[in-house]
């Protein structure tokens, strides 16, 4: 027999940490004014002013104080241009697995080094074997839409030498349908773009503010400016303003291969449960960008899921799984979990909440997802044979 209330207990609680997350992902996304910065092997899909100024010192700190043989580092550069402001994904690749992603900062510079498991103390200094003989040989890459990277490869060395492992460029993508980057940017009148650095200057320096008053001008000069319609959709989107969505469609109307404000109008359907919006962005920005982003296909699968196209969804949520080694999006295998048991497979429903509890940290999450183990578990062995 299917375990009807499980699966509905757990759909719920699916819905319930989509929105959880939704949010973090958002506060991430937008630029918040706290003050902590996340872990340099944690991926925080968007930028934020505080947390790439404590990457810039992290980066610094590890690569002239550090701990030999723990850390690498290293910086993307975007040959011909300038960075974006959204982080650029940089992926650890070992014998075709990807073992780790991180983001650079806003100068480009990013830091891999061990992950510690939530819930868990660091080891001692000693206790562990170090960290760069496990990532001889592997490959190192960064990611942005419409552009295509060099690799570097983590070559042996002396525990005394330095952990700097060079420069990855981007360069644009032969006839990429859709890039991080909009080509309306170069078309920019000169006061226009004037006051787009000027915003970008006074948001690395925390003044959200200021930076949408200047965003508000280049716009007005220029209304085809696609990235400052999006730039400032994404401070509006942090003041929870409504008018973010507005700023979000003008950008993907001044550019329609513009892929990055695609991404935040799923965040926005999502928190607003408009699940044909959220399958519309989703969908857009995974045409424009089909390798895609673990943000964009787990949203893909929440999108299908809710609208009962079961198979979608979990195609969706596997490839969100599979690009996400340090579970970023941390509920993905929550929603696989549904969507198997969905069809009966509660022995594959188990392995995925099982493997969730190795790392959600303690708390009301873990302890959810302890009563679903316990009732698939029942439910598993009353299954017909």
């Amino acid at each position: 027999m299917k375990p009807r209330i499980w699966t509905k207990t757990l759909s719920l609680a699916a819905t319930i940490l989509l929105f959880t997350l939704a949010g973090s992902h958002a506060a991430f996304a937008q630029g918040s004014k706290g003050s902590g910065a996340p872990s340099p092997t944690t991926t925080a899909n968007g930028p934020e002013a505080s947390s790439d100024i404590g990457k810039f010192n992290e980066w610094n700190r590890l690569l002239t104080d550090g701990r030999p043989g723990e850390y690498f580092g290293g910086k993307v550069a975007v040959a011909g241009g300038t960075l974006p402001w959204d982080p650029i994904a940089v992926t650890v690749n070992c014998s075709g697995t990807d073992k780790y992603t991180v983001d650079a900062d806003a100068k480009g510079q990013f830091v891999i080094a061990p992950t510690v498991p939530a819930g868990s103390a660091p080891s001692a200094p000693d206790s562990r074997p170090h960290f760069s003989s496990e990532l001889i040989g592997c490959t190192v890459t960064a990611f942005l839409p419409g552009f295509d990277s060099s690799t570097v490869t983590i070559a042996n060395r002396n525990l005394h030498d330095s952990p700097d492992i060079g420069v990855i460029t981007l360069k644009p993508e032969f006839g990429a349908e859709g890039a991080a980057l909009s080509s309306t940017t170069a078309a920019a009148p000169k006061e226009a773009m004037k006051n787009f650095e000027k915003a970008r200057a006074d948001w690395f320096d925390k003044k959200p503010d200021r930076a949408q008053k200047d965003l508000e001008k280049a716009v007005q000069i220029y209304p085809q400016f696609a990235e400052a319609w999006y730039q400032l959709g994404k401070l509006q989107q942090s003041a929870k303003s409504p008018d973010a969505a507005a700023s979000f469609n003008k950008a993907v109307a001044a550019d329609p291969k513009f892929a990055a404000p695609y991404e935040h109008l799923a965040q926005i359907a999502a928190v607003s449960q408009k699940w044909d919006d959220l399958l519309s962005a989703t969908s857009h920005e995974l045409e424009l960008n089909p390798r895609g982003t673990t943000w964009a296909w787990y949203y893909n699968a929440v999108a299908n899921y809710n609208l009962g196209k079961k198979d979608a969804a979990e195609a969706s949520a596997k490839k969100a799984l599979s690009m996400d080694p340090q579970h970023t999006v941390p509920n993905t295998e929550q929603l696989l979990a549904v969507l198997l048991a969905g069809h009966g497979d509660y022995a594959g429903a188990l392995e995925h909440l099982r493997n969730a509890l190795t790392y959600i940290p303690p708390g009301p999450s873990a302890d959810l997802i302890k009563q679903q183990i316990s009732q698939l578990e029942g439910a598993l062995v009353s299954q017909p044979k």
